[in-house]
This record gives structure tokens, sequence and C-alpha cells, in this order.
């Protein structure tokens, strides 16, 4: 009795300091959102440059940090821009980047609420078949590489559309959600794609054939045809055969603010009998050891994704600010497991015999981001590597992938709108 009436009053007194943190953080964060200083602002950090491909244009942005971003299609002329929030362009003068291709003229601008623009005029209808943010592991920055094609004027007012949700003539007061975004069903959802392994790490080797290789081919592959619908914008954390530390991953999925965060692997067992997609996500038991971890091991403010100042605070509250975020997500990552399972059966792909299974992978334990992991297949198994070296069953993966994201997107916003009446 002694000892349950001593765990009753540490809990007390730890949900009375939680209640305590939470109203001291109110303030502060909501005067820190209107003026935040210069040096937590990404900043242009070297040339803005354009390429020409055969017919299409090739746009990179060398960025001093990750910050959210999106693009749009406007016509009369034909233009393709890009919007960050909170970017100091320093004294870019458009007039010096090199023109190339399509790309007639460029302008720097201010977007308002928050949000600094780059168009670039074209000389005729141009679409994304690729925009992606890719982050350094070791320095911080960032590079937003961009990709656009020619297409007719019918499918250029269809992304244009698609791409301009925001801006629909509803106040801007009136469509952004608590992180100053518009919510899921205004604006492109964002999706961090997470190639596993890479560099250094080959991830699993089988028959001569390397994970890290496999899943940036697919991630690439489906980054590409995400964007093509005009309703996902998408982040890489790797975009070439580079090493990412687990923690970096986790941070490039908050750094973005992304709606959704999908770890791709291609696992090998020694015993070879494993086969089919698997999706993996947190297991429970994980959550209280991963809330101590990464309390301990990484910046908190950026596992929080900035909704709370853990600054100074004690490891045991930060753990249960962190587990509490993680309550309110997991929800949500349920039903994005349900519905990547849902979408890979319904492609008729091949599945585990257990598709939905949980584990305590680190690159799943962000707090505040619906997160899975995808086993696409397993190198071990003969059948499966031939799968994930055959273009045309990638092809089939990714439209499953788009349908489930599509199902998910969709249930997401049905629950928000039941939440505002």
């Amino acid at each position: 009795m002694h000892s349950i009436g001593m765990r009753i009053g540490i809990r007390g007194v730890l949900c009375s300091l939680l209640v305590l943190l939470l109203m001291l953080c109110t303030q502060p964060l909501a005067a820190q959102t209107g003026d935040q200083s210069l040096g937590a602002v990404a900043r242009l950090d070297g040339d803005v440059t354009l390429d020409a491909v055969r017919s299409d244009l090739l746009v990179e942005i060398p960025l001093s940090q990750p910050v959210p971003w999106r693009t749009r299609l406007m016509t009369e002329p034909p233009r393709a821009v890009v919007d960050f929030r909170t970017l100091d362009w320093g004294d870019l003068d458009p007039a010096d980047i090199a023109r190339a291709g399509q790309a007639t003229a460029l302008r720097i601008g201010n977007a308002g609420g928050g949000w600094s623009r780059l168009v670039i005029e074209l000389d005729e209808p141009m679409g994304f078949t690729r925009a992606g943010l890719t982050s350094d592991a070791e320095t911080g920055a960032a590079r937003l590489a961009l990709r656009l094609e020619p297409i007719d004027a019918e499918d250029f007012a269809r992304q244009a559309a698609a791409l301009a949700a925001t801006d629909n003539g509803i106040p801007d007061s009136a469509l952004r959600g608590g992180d100053g975004r518009a919510p899921l069903g205004l604006r492109p959802t964002l999706v961090v794609l997470d190639p596993g392994h890479g560099g250094v790490d080959p991830g699993a080797v089988h028959e001569g054939t390397q994970e890290a290789n496999v899943t940036l081919t697919f991630a690439r592959e489906l980054a590409e045809a995400l964007e093509r619908t005009g309703r996902y914008q998408v982040v890489l954390t790797r975009d070439s055969d580079t090493f990412v530390s687990l923690e970096a991953r986790i941070t490039v999925a908050h750094s973005a603010r992304a709606d959704v965060f999908l770890s791709l692997h291609a696992d090998a067992l020694a015993d070879g009998q494993a086969v089919g997609a698997t999706v993996y996500t947190l297991a429970d038991g994980a959550a209280d050891a991963a809330a101590t971890a990464l309390a301990e091991r990484h910046d908190r403010d950026d596992l929080m994704g900035g909704g709370v100042d853990l600054t100074g605070t004690d490891d045991a509250i930060a753990g249960v600010l962190m587990d509490m975020a993680r309550v309110q997500t997991q929800p949500a990552t349920d039903r994005l497991a349900r519905a990547l399972v849902g979408g890979i059966r319904d492609a008729e792909l091949h599945m585990h015999r257990h598709p939905w299974q949980q584990a305590a992978f680190s690159v799943l334990k962000s707090p505040s981001v619906p997160s899975a992991l995808l086993e696409l297949g397993f190198l071990s198994s003969d059948a499966d590597r031939a799968r994930l070296g055959d273009r045309r069953w990638r092809t089939q993966m990714e439209r499953a992938l788009i349908s489930a994201l599509d199902t998910w997107v969709a249930g997401e916003v049905a629950l928000q709108d039941l939440r505002l009446r």
C-alpha cells in the first residue's frame, strides 16, 4: 500500500508540474511566433541554379537549414512559384541568376503570412515532375530540387488548381491550423520519404543487391509519382548514396512539418523465409524507452516540432510531454497503417502473412508525426528481389501507396471536419 501511495503521490506531483509547465510555456511561445530572431530563420546558402536537360527545366535552391515550402503554378503568363516560410534571401538579385531553358525571368518577393516567394516566368506551360528537399545530416544545410516538364494547357490548369488549394478566397485566418498552415484537404499533403540506410551503411546485401540502392530508387520514383498528382509535396531524407543518422531523419520530418513520415526498407533474413511487403508502426512497449532516450540525447525543441518549449525542462517532464504528443499521434498512425495495408492488398500485391506489425524501430519514434516503416519486400527472397528490380512492379506499388495515402488523407479530413462542427 505504501508503494502504491508513493506512486500516486509522485504521479500527482508530476501532473501538477506538467500543467504548470504548459501554462508557463504558452505565453512566451505566442510571443515568439510573430517575432523570431533572424538567427532562427533559414537563409539562402549559395547560388540558385537553373539548368535545361532536354525539354525539362531543373532548379536548385540551397538553404542553410530545412524550411517549410510549397509550390504553385500560375497563368498569364505561365509561372512556376515556390514559397518558403521565413526565408532570408540576403542580397540576392534575381537578375544575376543565369536563365536556362524555358525560364524567361525570375522575381522574389513577399507572399504574405510569413512566406517569401520565388517566381519563375516560363515561355510555355510546365508542370512539376519533381520537388524534393534534402538535408545534410552533418551540416544541417538543405537543398530544394525542382524539375519541370512541358505539359499541355489542360494539365497545367489542373495542376495549378490542385497546388493553389489554399488560395481559394477563404480568409487566411480561417484556413490556418495550429501550426500556421492550412489544414489537410486545403493544401498539398506533405510526405517525408525516408530511403533506409545509405553511404557507409548499405543495409541488407543479398546476391549483390544493396538495400540502400533499392530504397533510394523506389523513393525517387514514388516521390515523382506523388508530386505528379498535384496533391502531395515530398521531402526526401536523402537523395543520394549518403549516410543519414536515424536522429537526423526524424529531425528532417519535424523541420519540414511533415503530415506523414514513411521509411522505406527491403531487409534480408538469414532463413530466407519472409516474403512480401510489411508495414511496421512503433510498438506500444517502446514508447516510454523512446521518450527517455530522445529526451536525453536530442534537441527536445526539434523533437516536439516547436509545439512546446522544453528548454531547461527535467527529462522526466520532457518524456511525459513527448508521450502525450505520441498518444495524440498514435490513432492517426494506426489509421495510416490500415490504409497502407488496404491499398497494397487492393492492388493485389503480395504481402507478408502478418502485414501489419509493431516494433521498436528508432526511426519511428517521432512524437508528433504519423510514422510508418514499409518493408517493400525481402532481398533474401528470390521472388521479392525480382519484384523489387522490376519497374512495372514498382509502378504498381507506387500506385497502391498513393491510393493508400489518398484514403488516409480523406479519412483525416473527415475527422477534422467532425471536430469543427
